[in-house]
């Protein structure tokens, strides 16, 4: 039997056709334009992405043990688009970002950014899904506002080096390893502590980090990084003091910390134009008079790399509203 019934059951293959015919003829059947599923667990899987949360909250179960869509015509539609579009995913993220829906703040007031396209744009059919009838339901499954996110441990990591003026944006080239590798020539011991992290090579963006399966880095595994030896649907999103406490005092911090008051020093002579610039850095805005107030009595007393220590593990810098 059949589990997609626009497309045929059985592979027009003889019996003895070799494996790489088969794996072609698999290939083009799960990537077939007839396909439903392969187009809409892509774009729930997108969705998932940017709101925390996919259309169907059981992104690798699309059956009947599965979760159902919260709004399956949407999820329809953006499946349609995606696969008529020829599969572009800048297009796909475009369309979401700039949609209605996800403009939204995450207070508990319903504040939809209004839309200024017109009534025709697709971005008004996302939002149109969204406000028909909408109440607000405490898990905020029909989207009434933006869920509040925590940073991916790869983003906040990559955030930290990116502020500190120390991120290297090279593309490609092999994997960079975060560890010293002891006793490899017959049981090999992963040491992270290890690891000089004022190294110019540990500063590449996290996707070119080396992943050892049967040891994960410790302060990527306390930030919710995904087990790399397991299969992992959705990203666990805690809360935990150890939390704080291995931001605060992991190697990296405090050689960003370092690097980031060095960046703001070389640009700004003054320390209120230091600790504005801390600010606009971290978080894209201006100080208020408060913050610096209080900024300056610990930049006085500590340092400005103290400053930027406890700015680099605040929630504002590791959570995004």
């Amino acid at each position: 039997m059949s589990c997609v019934s626009s497309l045929p059951a059985q592979f027009a293959l003889p019996k003895d056709a070799p494996e790489y015919e088969r794996r072609v003829a698999l290939a083009r059947w799960i990537t077939d334009p007839r396909n439903p599923l392969t187009w809409r667990s892509i774009v729930n899987r997108v969705w998932q992405y940017h709101f925390g949360r996919g259309l169907v909250d059981s992104p690798n179960d699309f059956g009947k043990m599965g979760q159902l869509p919260t709004h399956p015509e949407l999820l329809d539609w953006l499946a349609a688009d995606f696969r008529d579009s020829g599969g572009s995913f800048k297009r796909l993220h475009r369309l979401i970002v700039t949609s209605a829906t996800y403009r939204q703040v995450s207070s508990d007031q319903l504040s939809v950014v209004s839309n200024q396209s017109e009534s025709t744009d697709h971005r008004s059919l996302i939002t149109d899904h969204f406000l028909r009838g909408t109440a607000v339901d405490a898990d905020n499954r029909l989207l009434w506002r933006m869920n509040r996110r925590k940073l991916e441990a790869e983003a906040v990591r990559d955030s930290i080096l990116a502020v500190s003026g120390l991120l290297d944006l090279k593309m490609g080239g092999p994997a960079f390893q975060d560890f010293v590798v002891e006793h490899p020539e017959h049981s090999p011991h992963y040491e992270y502590q290890l690891a000089d992290l004022t190294d110019p090579k540990l500063h590449r963006r996290s996707v070119y980090r080396f992943l050892a399966r049967s040891k994960p880095q410790p302060w990527m595994a306390t930030m919710d990084c995904a087990d790399p030896s397991l299969l992992v649907d959705k990203r666990s999103q805690t809360i935990t003091p150890l939390q704080a406490l291995a931001q605060l005092n992991n190697q990296l911090t405090l050689v960003a910390a370092q690097k980031f008051a060095a960046r703001v020093q070389g640009a700004q002579k003054d320390l209120d134009g230091q600790l504005k610039m801390v600010v606009r850095l971290a978080f894209g805005r201006e100080a208020a008079a408060e913050e610096l107030q209080e900024m300056k009595k610990v930049a006085e007393e500590f340092g400005l790399a103290a400053v930027c220590r406890a700015v680099l593990n605040l929630n504002e810098f590791v959570f995004v509203d």
